[in-house]
Parts: structure tokens; C-alpha cells; sequence
């Protein structure tokens, strides 16, 4: 059987990171390469570029600014959080997607996300099925929360890890240098999985870190908390607490002051505000000096703290998608396998059913959480370490980086 013939279109959707352009480079640098497809477009603001019809012929850029994707943070096509309805309720926005893939001829699609993205990939891949359209559906796999099922870990989790870590390490520095002491508490990305905040335990791994690391994988209990921090300030004269911004007291409810602020286009709680919420409660049980610290997107579009396994994995995840498909295979996404040859870290591709990827979350294994529920074990320490190595020659005019700059020509 001969490998279908057409154009392809590639999307960005959720949250970005600071390698998502890396997995960009990979499917668009695999796919103009590829005889079997003849175009490659590129959707604005993800499925609404399908929807809209604005889509960018990525054979029009110039390669050399396509390839300094690699070292580009945030998605350079444009994000977007857009939940699409059950086909079998309102069948609409399939049909004028379906629309579109037969204007361009288009026979691959390729959706770079997490959770949420994958979903919208399962629900266009089963639609294509049913309406007998043939078009090979491959996700890309993106999130910084790590928290995508069946895959070892998830493209872009490893910089913003190395960011956290490298940041925590240098606040430690700078919180201990007056002779009167402090706390400071660091609110760290991840609403339902802390595997960014146990990141953190990567500096305290290393001698410069918390002393207290929350997750949102057990329940957070205030007065623990509050007598963990008013017990190492007693004995160190100062205090570094990291927390994710998704803990969560016993009865499910977000710490977070912002929990009921508003909500993305899926319904999640935009959290925020914790590091501050917590810093004026410890300030007025315990009297100390406080400081509440908020990384907010400094941690995903951290570029130049970007580790070189994550961007080589990153452009791995989108070649691997694009060859599978042409290979006929779909409905599937990228998922990474590790193993250890010669005691060196190896990572692989292997192909996940986007049925079983889709809304589902994976979280930190509750042994890898210590016994009192404020700290990392070893064996997460293990986990993340092969995944920040290296350094990125990324490059730069007059020591400022150089990012992509896209024409981005809409296709005719």
C-alpha cells in the first residue's frame, strides 16, 4: 500500500513552553522534506487557525529562521484553549474542519499539546474515521506539567525543571545574606501534578534549596504547615518553602486565593496569588520577616536555562510523528521510553492511542513524596536528572537572543 499523498497542517494548543518550537521544527523541517507531502500549513492560534482558515504556508519561510525555532520560546504559530463539543451534540466545527482539510487536500494533521490538545486531536481523528475521510491524526506531545499518560515524560517539563531548580538555587543565595533571617515561600507551577514543584528538590539535592516542597498529589494541611516552617526557622534563623500552586486542602478545595477567579476555555481554575496567601499567614503566626516569590511564566519561557536533552527530545517528538504517519499509522501520539544502556541515559519514541492519552493525568508517584508529605525522595531526584542535561548553543545578537522571526504567508 502506497503512503497517502497530500498536505499536511500542524497546530499549537495550550499552555506554550520553551522548547514547544522545537517539536515545531521537527514535524515542519520532516514534513517539507517528505515527498508524500506536498504541502505544509500551519494553523494561527491552533484549531481556530483550522476553523478560520488561517493557515500559513511554512514552504514559504526562509529555512534558516525555521531552524532557530529550535531555540524560540513560546509557540510561534499561536496558541489557543478551545474545547471542542462532542461531535454527537453539535457536530459543526467537524464539519467546517472537514471542510478545510478538502480545500488544501489535506491527509495529515498533526496537534502539538497536552491533555486538553490531545483530546481535541482524539475527537478530529475518530470524526475523520467515521465520515470515511482519509487523513492520518498524530499528537504531538507538550506540557510542562509532565503529567500526559503513558509517556516517561513530556516535552518542555525538563527546561521549565531546570529553570525552577537553577532559580531556586540562586534565591537561596540571595534570601541568606543579611545577618536577620527570613521565609520565603515560592509558588511553582501545576495544578493537579507537582512535578514541577518537586523539581525544586533538584537544589536541595544540590545544597541550595527548599527546606519544605508541597505537591498537590496528598492534602495540604495548614497547621503541619505552618509548625514545619515555624520549626526550621527556629533552627536555621531563615526558611525556603516551594509550593505548587494546585495544593489543595483535604476537602479538594484550591489554598489558592484565586481559585475561584476565573477559568480557561476547559473550565480550569486559573490559580495564582498562593505565594502571597501563605507568605501573610506565616508572617502573622510567626512574626518573621516573609517574602512571597510567584515564577509564574518566567518558568515556561525560560529559554536560555533550556536544557539540550529537552530540545533534542522536543524536534525527536515531531520527526517521530511525521514519519509514523506517512508510515500510514494515526490516530496515536508521541510518547517517550527511557532505558539505561551502559548506565547512560537513552530515551526513545513509542506510539501511545490517543484514546487512552486524552484527559488523563499522570502524577507523582506517592513514594517518590516523603513520609511527612513536605519533601521529594530520591528516586524523583533520579528521575528528572538525565532530563536537564546540557547546554543549548543558542544564538545571539549583541548577547541578546536571536529568536525566529516567522513571515508567516497566509496559503492560498
Amino acid at each position: 500500500m502506497s503512503a497517502l499523498k497530500g498536505a499536511c497542517i500542524f497546530g499549537q494548543s495550550g499552555g506554550p513552553t520553551s522548547v514547544i518550537n522545537a517539536s515545531a521544527y521537527g514535524v515542519i523541517h520532516t514534513a517539507l522534506q517528505n515527498p508524500n507531502i506536498t504541502r505544509v500549513l500551519g494553523a494561527e492560534h491552533g484549531i481556530k487557525g483550522v476553523l478560520n482558515d488561517r493557515l500559513f504556508d511554512m514552504g514559504q519561510e526562509d529555512p534558516k529562521e525555521l531552524e532557530l525555532l529550535k531555540y524560540t520560546p513560546s509557540s510561534a504559530l499561536g496558541s489557543c484553549r478551545y474545547k471542542m463539543k462532542d461531535p454527537d451534540v453539535d457536530d459543526t466545527d467537524y464539519k467546517r474542519i472537514l471542510e478545510i482539510f478538502k480545500k488544501y487536500d489535506v491527509r495529515y494533521f498533526f496537534y502539538n499539546g497536552g491533555n486538553d490538545s490531545m483530546d481535541t486531536c482524539n475527537k478530529i481523528s475518530k470524526y475523520m474515521q467515521k465520515v470515511g475521510y482519509e487523513c492520518c491524526v498524530m499528537g504531538v506531545p507538550k506540557t510542562i506539567d509532565n503529567d500526559l499518560f503513558g509517556t516517561d515524560h513530556c516535552p518542555g517539563f525538563a527546561s521549565a525543571a531546570k529553570y525552577i531548580a537553577t532559580s531556586c538555587m540562586e534565591v537561596y543565595q540571595d534570601a541568606r545574606v543579611y545577618d536577620t533571617g527570613m521565609v520565603c515561600i515560592i509558588e511553582i507551577m501545576g495544578r493537579h501534578a507537582g512535578w514541577l514543584a518537586g523539581a525544586a528538590g533538584l537544589a536541595t539535592a544540590y545544597g541550595a534549596g527548599p527546606d519544605l516542597i508541597y505537591l498537590p498529589e496528598v492534602d495540604f494541611d495548614m497547621d503541619q504547615f505552618l509548625a514545619d516552617v515555624d520549626r526550621i526557622y527556629k533552627e536555621k534563623g531563615n526558611c525556603m518553602v516551594a509550593v505548587s500552586e494546585g495544593i489543595h486542602y483535604a476537602d479538594g478545595t484550591f489554598v489558592s486565593e484565586a481559585k475561584t477567579s476565573a477559568t480557561d476555555g476547559f473550565g480550569h481554575a486559573q490559580l495564582g496569588g498562593l505565594a502571597s496567601l501563605l507568605a501573610n499567614v506565616v508572617k502573622e503566626r510567626t512574626g518573621a520577616k516573609v517574602r512571597g516569590i510567584e515564577l509564574s511564566l518566567l518558568q515556561r519561557c525560560g529559554a536560555h536555562l533550556a536544557s539540550e536533552t529537552d530540545i533534542e527530545e522536543s524536534y525527536m517528538s515531531g520527526k517521530a510523528a511525521v514519519e509514523n504517519a506517512v508510515a500510514g499509522i494515526t490516530d496515536k501520539m508521541v510518547g517517550f521510553e527511557r532505558s539505561y544502556e551502559g548506565g547512560k541515559y537513552v530515551c526513545k519514541t513509542k506510539l501511545l492511542p490517543l484514546t487512552d492519552v486524552a484527559n488523563t493525568e499522570k502524577k507523582v508517584p506517592l513514594e517518590w513524596i516523603n513520609a511527612a508529605h513536605n519533601g521529594v525522595e530520591k528516586p524523583f531526584i533520579d528521575y528528572v536528572l538525565p532530563l536537564i542535561q546540557g547546554e543549548p548553543a543558542l544564538p545571539k545578537e549583541d548577547s541578546l537572543p536571536r529568536f525566529a522571526k516567522l513571515k508567516k504567508v497566509l496559503a492560498k
